[in-house]
């Protein structure tokens, strides 16, 4: 380790940090074997039907819209990644009403919807006037709840700022750090059972996972 002007250079080997020995194990639900298969036969046969759609296009039998490349430019250094283009063209597009869907209330536990269709197989979409009422958010990053109606945890989200301020604009080395932070870190220490060493400051690194604070 070179400790130079506060900063901490570190050598691993095999993504291995030497800090952190306790070996990580995730659990996953494993996916019944007639769903992997069909899963994969539908991507297999996209991917074909893409292939077939895309010698169509080459020969001007299919319209293409898609962003290309013009005949001038083809000496340049592509702009285009192949597959990645290719997955956008033949994959992406035939499942793209499912994404990016536009909402005209605020992004709480439930919002509104607003309809649209295709008339060209979602290369574009057009409104239909019709507004979809509270259907489940299961996809908005509200982490804090800011987006919902005003209620205790606006509350209590008001008091530590008016107590703490938004930031202590410097780092930690200069300036240290909240003590709700390393509040936090503890407590997520515990949760995950590891070590909240890197988060918290020297003095509070004896405290460990078993620190009062955690109750």
């Amino acid at each position: 380790n070179c400790t130079k002007n506060g900063i901490v250079k570190e050598a691993q080997q095999n993504g291995k940090p030497h800090f952190y020995d306790k070996l990580i194990v995730e659990s996953f639900e494993e996916a019944p074997l007639h769903v992997m298969v069909f899963t994969y036969m539908g991507y297999g046969i996209g991917t074909l039907f893409g292939y077939l759609r895309d010698f169509l296009r080459n020969w001007g039998i299919e319209k293409c819209n898609a962003a290309v490349e013009r005949k001038e430019q083809k000496d340049f250094v592509p702009l285009y990644q192949d597959f990645e283009n290719f997955y956008t063209r033949n994959l992406y597009m035939r499942i793209r009403d499912n994404w990016n869907r536009p909402i005209c209330s605020a992004p709480g536990p439930l919002f509104d919807l607003m309809e649209r269709v295709s008339d060209d197989y979602n290369w574009t979409f057009r409104f239909t006037g019709r507004v979809i009422k509270d259907v489940i958010n299961m996809g908005s990053y509200n982490f804090l709840g800011l987006a919902a109606k005003y209620d205790e945890s606006m509350r209590t989200i008001k008091d530590v700022l008016e107590v703490y301020g938004t930031g202590v604009a410097s780092t930690r080395h200069e300036m240290g750090e909240f003590t709700s932070s390393w509040q936090n870190a503890l407590c997520v220490g515990g949760v995950l059972q590891a070590d909240s060493v890197p988060q918290g400051p020297p003095w509070s690194w004896k405290m460990g996972r078993h620190s009062s604070l955690l109750e």
